[in-house]
């Protein structure tokens, strides 16, 4: 069952693992848990029950620097090493970098055990002490991240530190014009107008690109025990990246979704505006700007999911394989419209 599995060559594999992680018992068993457009992750498990991570690129990325594994395992080895930043994250155990192996860098860490909430079904059994419990936790570990001193991990050169929302508007804007397939005045204008506008940068963070409870994992306790996917972060604008994660954060009856179905319309959590107020007051951060950055966020969106037009006239979707261009072109529609909205109140 485990002998064939999609992007790993287990005969290459198996020995590379016996080299490196000392006191696995064959036989092991291989799954893949996560896919789609970022990088994959596989669950190794041995003989005696012992689980670990392995990530690898997807494998058919037309990007490299899209997906630098060594860049990830830094980052897992620098916040591993510092505890006391209160940033948690799965054990790193070794980095491949020899091609002969997976054709691809990879590496290996600890698979974090728990509970991750992916959509509401998730988040069902969840009574309100214990979703209070994980969204302080969800917002102190970011906090966290926001405020920790680069230098002082070993991260200090991993990104430019200022301009991170003029380089982002930027980088979106070519990305969409690399892959357009039809014209968009809307975004273009919003891209003029967001440009004119920025709200000056707060510091430096650490800015992990894609924070929210689908990239973590709850201990038993229902706190943070790691955060996961750490493939777009870098150093930059502390409330950028906290306005993106409340982008997810969908309260109940609220109409659409930033992405998929967020487990925070289960009514046990608290309110977006809550959770506002609750990184305001923990990060000291001044979020009067706070709707730019929703009107940023809607354009970035916007722009991202545009690429997928392209993707699926090529045959290539990703998650959105199953949508047709026209669907998609509507949601990106959408979402401009909810970006011009946000950028009325500003």
């Amino acid at each position: 069952m485990t002998e064939e599995i999609r992007g790993l060559d287990l005969p290459a594999l198996r020995p590379w693992l016996a080299e490196q992680v000392e006191g696995l018992e064959a036989p092991l068993r291989f799954e893949l848990v996560a896919a789609g457009g970022s990088n994959l992750t596989y669950r190794v498990e041995d003989a005696a029950g012992r689980c670990l991570a392995l990530r690898r690129p997807p494998l058919r990325s037309r990007i490299r620097t899209a997906h630098d594994m060594s860049r990830e395992w830094r980052i897992l080895e620098a916040l591993h090493a510092h505890p006391e930043v209160g940033v948690p994250v799965p054990a790193p155990r070794a980095y491949c970098a020899d091609p002969e192996v997976l054709g691809a860098d990879f590496y290996l860490m600890d698979f974090a055990e728990g509970l991750i909430l992916r959509g509401p079904e998730e988040a069902e059994g969840l009574d309100p002490k214990q979703c209070r419990v994980a969204t302080e936790s969800l917002i102190d570990v970011q906090v966290a991240m926001h405020r920790l001193d680069p230098d002082a991990v070993g991260l200090g050169e991993l990104g430019r530190r200022g301009s991170y929302v003029e380089r982002q508007l930027s980088r979106w804007h070519k990305q969409f014009e690399a892959v357009k397939t039809r014209e968009l005045p809307l975004l273009e204008a919003l891209h003029a107008r967001l440009g004119a506008a920025v709200p000056p940068q707060q510091g430096v963070g650490l800015v992990h690109g894609d924070y929210r409870f689908d990239n973590t994992v709850l201990g038993a306790d229902h706190r943070v025990s790691a955060v996961l996917d750490w493939e777009l972060c870098t150093l930059g604008d502390p409330v950028a990246d906290f306005v993106w994660s409340m982008m997810y954060w969908s309260d109940p009856g609220e109409v659409g979704d930033f992405g998929s179905p967020s487990p925070t319309r289960q009514p046990n959590f608290p309110r977006r505006a809550e959770v506002v107020e609750l990184y305001a007051r923990r990060s000291g951060f001044d979020l009067s700007g706070f709707d730019y950055y929703v009107a940023f966020s809607w354009w970035k969106m916007a722009c991202l999911v545009e690429g997928v037009v392209a993707r699926l006239r090529a045959g290539a979707g990703g998650g959105m394989a199953t949508s047709s261009p026209e669907q998609v072109m509507e949601r990106v529609d959408s979402m401009l419209e909810r970006a011009a909205e946000a950028a009325e109140r500003v």
